[in-house]
C-alpha cells in the first residue's frame, strides 16, 4: 500500500480521497527541515502548500519517494531540479486557483484605479475626503497582459467584459490563441509603450526575473497603473516606488513581493500603493480546489501511473495509462538492451515508431527507453530523470514516427551511435527493435537481422558468423559448466554470413564460459545481459 505524508494543511475532504483510495496517509504539519529529512524515507508521496519545503536535502534522504504534490501552481519551494535527478514526479494543481487568482488581480486594478483602500481609511476616520479622491475609469483603457496563461486568459476574459483593450507579451502565446481569446499579441516594448494598466500572470524565472526593471518601466505612459498578483520578483520595487512618489505611476497594486513574509517593504506607505498578503488563491472554493485536486493526482500516479500536470514528467491520463503500459515495458527492456551492448557510450540515439505505437502518447515511452538505456552505465535512472540525464549529457535524441509497419501492429526501434574507440575511430551504431507479440514484449531485430526472441532475465547475446560448428560448441560450453538453456532464438543475414544468437539461461554463467566463447573463430562478440 502507498504511503503519503501530508506536510501543509490539506481539507478533511482531500485527506479523504487519499484513504477511500487505499492509500495510507499521515498528516504532519509545522515539520522541520530536520524532523522531515528524518521521516521522508517511509513515504511514496508528499502533499504540500507553500510552507513545506522539500528542498535538495530532503529529496536526497527521500529513499522512497515517488511524486510530490502541491496544492497550487507556485513551486518555488520545491527543488525540481533535485526531484528530477532524484525520479521524482513533481505535480502542481495549475487550475485550481485560476479564476481565484484572475478575481484578485481585476480587484486590485479597481482598488488602485478608484484609490479605495485609502478612501475607506479616511472615511471611516471622518474626514468625508470627496474631493481628494480622483479615479481612472477602466472602460476604453488599455490592459498589457504579461503572461496569457491560464491565469492571464482569465484576466483577459474579464477584462474585455469590462470593454478594455487587451494587448498580450507571452512568448508562448501563438497567434490562433491570441485570436481565440480576443487579444493583440504584441512585443514587450510596444505593450510598455501602450498599456495604461499592466498586470503580471508569469512564473518568476531566469527569464522573467525583473522584466519590469527600472528601465522598462521607465518605457511606460505617465499615469500607468501597475497590478502584480504572480511573484515577487517579476518588478523593481524602488523604481516603482519612486515612479508612485513622482507621480509617473497613477497607482500599483502588489499581492507578492520580493521578499515574504513582507514585514517591510520600499513601497508600504507610498502614494495609491495597494498591498494584499499574497492572497490571490485565498478563497474557500480555491483552496479546497487545489486540495481536491492533488489528492487525485497523486493517487492516480501512485495507483495507476497516470501522471497529470507534472512539472518534470510528460502527462498520461489514466484512460492512457492502461494502453501505454505495455509499451513502456517494452521499451524500457529495448533501452537496456542497447545500453548494455553499447560498452563504450553513446554519442547518438534515434528512436523510430511504426504502426498504431506511433500514433498514441509517446513522450512516456520515450522516457522509459532513455531510462532502460542509461541504467546499464548510470544505475539508479528512472522515467522522471532519463531525459533531463540524457539531455545534459550533450546525447543527440531524434524520434520519428511511421503510421504502418511492415510486419508488426506496431513495433519501436532504437539506433544508439557509439563513440569512437581504437578498435572504432568512426565508432558505430547499434540497432535493435522490439514488438509486442501476444501482449509480450519480444525482440523481434537485432542489427538489421530478424528473430524473434525472449528477453529472458538473463540473456547469453552472441554475434558470430553462420558457420557450422558453432551452436555444439556453445551449447557443450554451457553444459560444462552446468548452465540451462531455456531458450534460443537465432537471426543472420545470409548463409555463411554475419549471425545473431540470443540463448535465455537459468543462471549467470562464469566469466570463464564468455572467455571460451570470445576465444572461438565464429565469434564476433558475446556478452550476458540482465533484464
Amino acid at each position: 500500500m502507498p504511503k503519503v505524508l501530508i506536510g501543509d494543511s490539506l481539507s478533511p475532504a482531500a485527506v479523504g480521497i487519499f484513504k477511500a483510495r487505499g492509500i495510507d496517509t499521515v498528516i504532519k504539519t509545522g515539520l522541520s527541515k530536520e524532523e522531515l529529512i528524518k521521516i521522508i524515507p517511509e513515504y511514496d508521496g508528499l502533499a504540500v502548500r507553500s510552507a513545506c519545503k522539500p528542498d535538495a536535502d530532503v529529496i536526497a534522504a527521500a529513499t522512497n519517494l515517488k511524486v510530490i504534490g502541491r496544492a497550487g501552481i507556485g513551486v518555488d519551494n520545491i527543488d525540481i531540479k533535485a526531484a528530477t535527478a532524484k525520479g521524482v514526479v513533481v505535480m502542481n494543481t495549475p487550475f485550481g486557483n485560476a479564476i481565484t487568482t484572475a478575481e484578485h488581480a481585476i480587484a486590485m486594478m479597481f482598488a488602485a484605479a478608484r484609490q479605495i483602500p485609502a478612501a475607506n481609511t479616511d472615511t471611516q476616520a471622518g474626514k468625508w475626503p470627496k474631493s481628494g479622491y480622483m479615479g481612472i475609469e477602466l472602460s476604453f483603457k488599455t490592459l498589457g497582459l504579461i503572461g496569457a496563461g491560464n491565469i492571464g486568459s482569465r484576466v483577459a476574459e474579464r477584462a474585455m467584459g469590462l470593454k478594455m483593450k487587451v494587448v498580450a507579451y507571452d512568448p508562448f502565446l501563438t497567434e490562433e490563441r491570441a485570436l481565440e481569446l480576443g487579444v493583440e499579441k504584441v512585443d514587450l516594448d510596444t505593450l510598455l509603450a501602450r498599456a495604461d494598466v499592466i498586470t503580471l500572470h508569469v512564473p518568476l524565472t531566469d527569464q522573467t526575473r525583473n522584466i519590469l526593471s527600472r528601465e522598462n518601466l521607465e518605457k511606460t505612459k505617465k499615469g500607468l497603473i501597475l497590478v502584480n498578483c504572480a511573484r515577487g520578483g517579476l518588478v523593481d520595487e524602488a523604481a516603482v516606488a519612486e515612479m508612485l512618489e513622482s507621480g509617473h505611476l497613477a497607482g500599483a497594486a502588489f499581492d507578492v513581493f520580493a521578499v515574504e513574509p513582507a514585514k517591510e517593504n520600499v513601497l508600504f506607505g507610498k502614494k495609491n500603493f495597494v498591498a494584499t498578503p499574497h492572497l490571490g488563491a485565498s478563497t474557500n472554493e480555491a483552496q479546497e480546489n487545489v486540495a481536491l485536486q492533488v489528492a487525485e493526482q497523486m493517487s492516480d500516479y501512485l495507483l495507476t501511473g497516470a501522471v497529470t500536470n507534472a512539472l518534470n514528467m510528460a502527462s498520461v491520463t489514466a484512460e492512457e495509462a492502461p494502453r501505454i503500459r505495455p509499451f513502456t515495458v517494452l521499451a524500457e527492456k529495448i533501452g537496456s538492451f542497447a545500453g548494455q551492448i553499447s560498452d563504450f557510450g553513446y554519442e547518438e540515439v534515434v528512436i523510430e515508431y511504426e504502426g498504431e505505437v506511433a500514433e498514441l502518447n509517446r513522450k512516456p515511452i520515450t522516457a522509459a527507453l532513455l531510462a532502460g538505456l542509461l541504467r546499464a552505465s548510470r544505475g539508479d535512472v528512472n522515467m522522471v530523470s532519463a531525459p533531463a540525464i540524457l539531455q545534459e549529457s550533450g546525447v543527440k535524441l531524434t524520434e520519428t514516427k511511421t503510421e504502418s509497419s511492415p510486419v508488426y501492429d506496431s513495433l519501436i526501434r532504437i539506433k544508439v551511435k557509439t563513440k569512437a574507440t581504437k578498435n572504432s575511430p568512426e565508432g558505430g551504431w547499434r540497432t535493435l527493435a522490439g514488438a509486442l507479440i501476444a501482449g509480450k514484449p519480444r525482440i523481434v531485430e537485432v542489427k538489421g537481422m530478424a528473430l524473434e526472441g525472449d528477453f529472458s532475465p538473463v540473456t547469453l547475446y552472441i554475434n558470430n558468423l553462420d558457420k557450422p560448428g558453432f551452436i555444439g560448441a556453445l551449447g557443450q560450453m554451457l553444459g560444462e559448466a552446468q548452465v540451462n538453456i531455456a531458450t534460443f532464438h537465432l537471426g543472420r543475414q545470409a548463409s555463411g554470413g554475419e549471425a545473431i544468437a540470443l540463448v535465455g539461461i537459468d543462471t549467470m554463467p562464469p566469466a570463464s564460459v564468455i572467455e571460451k566463447l570470445d576465444a572461438l573463430p565464429q565469434v564476433r562478440y558475446a556478452k550476458v545481459l540482465t533484464f
